[in-house]
């Protein structure tokens, strides 16, 4: 779970770099945010870990050992990733879930379920966990299948978890719950959140900020809030939407 990045380059066309000397280090069990504009690089950063990609320059480590000598089974089993429009196959919602993990008891789905705040929902359907789902979750809210997503990607028991902008479609109290149910998990995993909800980001234990490929700051909330910089501006600009829908409740 320990991961370090050393001066990780990566691109498609080396005249078009994506990733520029990106450098930082998490250890295991804590939490990473990703935040950045559209083409910032955020996505191919963390496709890095299961090796979807190979880097040009630089290195990635995994507890201490190079992510090129970790074959590409060994990464994926152990790298979970929950993307923004997760895809859910035509079969039951307990089929989905369990997907990753065949011999799993039903209290394991019901609890990875639970964690993924889509357990009562899944409850109030008329045949429960046996529901047939349409190809690609066309019968679930987008808030419902990137919940079943979660589930399904938590019950592996992956050391490195990440989501990719995948609790967009989720309000902000569920998007909290989930949080914390993770933190609270006996093996917590080592985990990136990509959003662009600062209120999902401010309680990591460290957030990046990437503009252009690069790594612009580093550090906690509390650190970044004071800091000249797109964090305090984001953060400005949400805080001031929200207020101007509370006056408008209000009034």
């Amino acid at each position: 779970g320990d991961i370090e990045f050393q001066n990780v380059d990566f691109w498609y066309e080396p005249e078009k770099p994506i990733l520029q000397n990106v450098s930082f280090k998490v250890e295991a069990g804590k939490t990473v945010a990703i935040l950045g504009p559209t083409g910032s690089g955020k996505s191919t950063l963390i496709s890095l870990l299961p090796r979807l990609y190979d880097i040009q320059r630089g290195k990635i480590l995994i507890d201490g050992i190079d992510l090129k000598k970790i074959s590409k089974r060994c990464l994926r089993k152990n790298v979970g990733i929950v993307l923004q429009e997760p895809f859910l196959f035509s079969r039951t919602l307990k089929d989905n879930i369990s997907l990753a993990a065949e011999n799993a008891e039903e209290n394991q789905v019901f609890k990875a379920a639970q964690i993924a705040s889509v357990h009562d929902v899944i409850q109030s359907f008329e045949d429960g966990y046996e529901t047939a789902v349409g190809e690609k979750g066309v019968t679930l809210s987008g808030g419902q299948k990137q919940r079943v997503a979660i589930a399904r990607t938590i019950i592996n028991g992956s050391s490195i978890l990440i989501f990719d902008d995948s609790l967009s479609a989720v309000d902000t109290e569920t998007d909290a719950a989930i949080r914390r149910r993770l933190k609270k998990l006996k093996n917590k995993a080592t985990t990136f959140i990509i959003s662009h909800r600062l209120t999902t980001l401010a309680e990591a234990d460290m957030i990046l900020v990437l503009e252009h490929g690069r790594i612009v700051q580093q550090g906690t909330h509390l650190e970044l809030i004071e800091e000249e910089g797109l964090y305090k501006r984001v953060w400005a600009i949400q805080n001031s939407l929200e207020a101007e829908l509370m006056n408008g409740f209000d009034s």
